[in-house]
């Protein structure tokens, strides 16, 4: 029978370690990437988004670089409104932040400066990030049609926590999924090729993840809410953020087994160990004294 103290002492760990949980979930630091809105964007989801910081940063013309990022950011929001030269530059700096074990968010327009965007939209590409983003362009790219949500075959999963809806009426879809992308919801209509057109996907390639919502973040500035977009907006993209936080699941340690790591739910899972051992270890002078 375990005593009752012991006990006590049991359920006290495990609700710090509950909480621990929780925190490291939610402490990341957000870079907002784009070249237009990023400020505007980066002050919405801070209002919206509980659990994170948000900064917006302009890379219309100045790339970051990759000691900026990861010396500031925990995870970064790319997307863009209108295509920019500068985008190529940009990409590489956000693979190589990738590349690290943090993770990387993207949002539509993101498709249309992809290298397989058609002419039309004049795409620069996104350099080293294209090998592993999770989707290609449909060949048409946003449609500027009407996207929903299609729930019924939606796959539970964090990155679908809470989500019932969503919509747009233009800003969104036009994608196709990579092999390797794991494609966790889809919206109702198809893309440009008549296949599933993947609304929240992700592919993670080595340390790198990078997950991709593909409607615009910035719709609250260019957008009403609840005629040109709907639903679980923010929720979509607080999934995507604490899935990020995460690293999904990876990060930096998974890229070097064996090699301890001090977050908080670690600590406080050596704070057990620590009083189990103690514990016991005091338990058996005293049964050694009652022989």
């Amino acid at each position: 029978m375990i005593n009752p103290t012991f006990r006590r002492a049991l359920a006290c760990v495990a609700f710090t370690f509950a909480a621990a949980q929780a925190a490291d979930a939610d402490a990341a630091r957000v870079g907002v990437l784009s070249n237009k809105y990023f400020a505007e964007t980066a002050a919405d989801f801070s209002t919206n988004v509980g659990g994170h910081t948000f900064t917006g940063i302009d890379v219309s013309a100045a790339t970051p670089t990759l000691a900026a990022l990861t010396a500031n950011y925990d995870v970064l929001l790319l997307f863009e409104d209108g295509t920019f030269v500068n985008a190529p530059s940009v990409g590489n700096a956000v693979a190589a932040f990738a590349a690290t074990g943090r993770a990387v968010v993207l949002g539509a327009f993101y498709d249309q400066d992809r290298s397989d965007s058609p002419p039309t939209t004049i795409p620069h590409g996104w350099g080293a990030l294209e090998a592993i983003d999770p989707n290609r362009t449909d060949g048409v790219a946003t449609p500027y049609a009407l996207r929903t949500l299609n729930t019924t075959n939606m796959v539970a999963d964090p990155l679908t926590a809470g989500l019932t809806s969503l919509s747009s009426a233009k800003f969104a879809g036009g994608n196709d999924a990579k092999a390797g992308t794991t494609v966790v919801a889809v919206w109702t209509q198809p893309n440009a090729l008549g296949r599933a057109d993947p609304a929240i996907a992700y592919r993670v390639t080595g340390a790198a993840c990078v997950i991709h919502v593909a409607i615009a973040p910035q719709y609250p500035t260019i957008g009403t809410p609840g005629v040109d977009f709907g639903g679980d907006f923010y929720r979509a993209w607080k999934n995507a953020f604490d899935f990020a936080a995460g690293s999904c699941g990876i990060g930096p340690a998974a890229a070097m087994p064996g090699i301890p790591t001090l977050s908080t739910t670690g600590l406080v899972l050596t704070m057990f160990l620590v009083a189990a051992v103690g514990y016991f270890a005091r338990r058996r002078p005293a049964r050694a004294r009652r022989r």
